[in-house]
C-alpha cells in the first residue's frame, strides 16, 4: 500500500493506492502546532476508520510547502510504519522539464500538479489549483512547466475583507443570484466568487494568447469546483489531480 500525501497550507490531503487503484482520500488540518505523535494517531484513527493498518503501509510520498508540518509527518510515520518517505524536491526524479527562471522555486504540489495532468489530458495544458493561493501553472505542447500565476486564494481573500475592514462580513462562498449586488453579503459573493471566475476566464485567454494555440484546462484544489462552473471556458475538474502526479513521480523513482 502506498501513502501519497499533499501537505498544503490549509489542508493535508491523503490518498491511499493499493496497486493502480486509489482506495480512498482523507483530509486533515494543516496546524504547525501539531506535534508528529498527534499526527501519527489521526494517520492511524483514518487507516482504521477505513479498515486499513498502518502495517499496510508499504512506502509514502509527499509534496509539501509547508517544511515544518512535512517534518512532523515524516517522523510520524517513521514511528508508527518505520517508513521514510521519498519528498519531492531537489534530487527526484519527476520527468518535468521545469523552464523557469529559477526552477528550485517551484513549488512540490505544482509539480506533482504538472505531472499528473501531463499523464491524463492533452497538451498544452493549463492547471489551476484553488487552495490558500489560486496558481495558474502552463505546460506546453513538449510537456515543460512554461511559468504559472500566482494569486491571493478565495478564502484568503474573504479574510483579509472581513478582518480589515469595519462593515463587511465572513460569509459562506456561494454564488449570488446576481453579478448586480443588492445587499452587501450578495455584493460580496459576487466580488467573491464571480469575480474569481472572471479572473480565471481572463487569465486563461491571455496565456492561451501567449501559447498562440488552444490549450486543455484541468482544475483542482478545495474551492475549484465551487468556481469554474461560472467560468465561460471549458475547464475539466479532477479532485485527485495531485495525488495522481505523486503516484506518477512515486513510480519513477521506485
Amino acid at each position: 500500500m502506498l501513502l501519497a500525501i499533499d501537505i498544503g497550507n490549509s489542508n493535508l490531503t491523503l490518498g491511499v493506492f493499493e496497486g493502480d487503484t486509489m482506495s480512498f482520500t482523507a483530509r486533515l488540518a494543516t496546524d504547525n502546532r501539531i506535534t508528529s505523535d498527534q499526527y501519527a494517531s489521526q494517520i492511524h484513527n483514518i487507516l482504521s476508520l477505513h479498515g486499513r493498518s498502518i502495517h499496510d503501509i508499504e512506502d509514502c510520498i509527499i509534496a509539501s510547502v509547508v517544511p515544518t508540518v512535512e517534518s512532523a509527518i515524516c517522523k510520524a510515520l517513521s514511528n508508527i510504519c518505520e517508513v521514510v518517505p521519498l519528498r519531492v524536491g531537489p534530487g527526484v526524479k519527476t520527468g518535468l522539464n521545469i523552464k523557469i527562471d529559477n526552477p528550485s522555486q517551484l513549488g512540490a504540489d505544482m509539480v506533482a500538479g504538472a505531472v499528473g495532468a501531463i499523464a491524463e489530458y492533452t497538451l498544452p495544458c493549463i492547471v489551476i489549483d484553488m487552495g490558500t493561493a489560486t496558481t495558474i501553472s502552463v505546460i506546453d505542447a513538449d510537456g515543460s512547466f512554461i511559468g504559472c500565476s500566482i494569486g491571493a486564494g478565495l478564502k484568503l481573500t474573504l479574510n483579509a475583507l472581513s478582518e480589515h475592514t469595519a462593515q463587511l462580513p465572513s460569509i459562506d462562498i456561494t454564488a449570488p443570484t446576481s453579478a448586480i449586488g443588492k445587499n452587501t453579503v450578495d455584493s460580496m459573493k459576487s466580488g467573491l466568487v464571480l469575480g474569481t471566475a472572471s479572473m480565471i476566464d481572463g487569465l486563461i485567454y491571455k496565456m492561451k494568447e501567449e501559447l498562440n494555440e488552444d490549450a486543455s484546462v484541468v482544475a483542482t484544489g478545495g474551492l475549484s469546483k465551487q468556481i469554474i462552473k461560472y467560468c465561460d471556458n471549458e475547464i475539466i475538474y479532477n479532485e485527485n489531480l495531485l495525488l495522481d502526479g505523486l503516484k506518477i513521480i512515486y513510480e519513477k523513482n521506485k
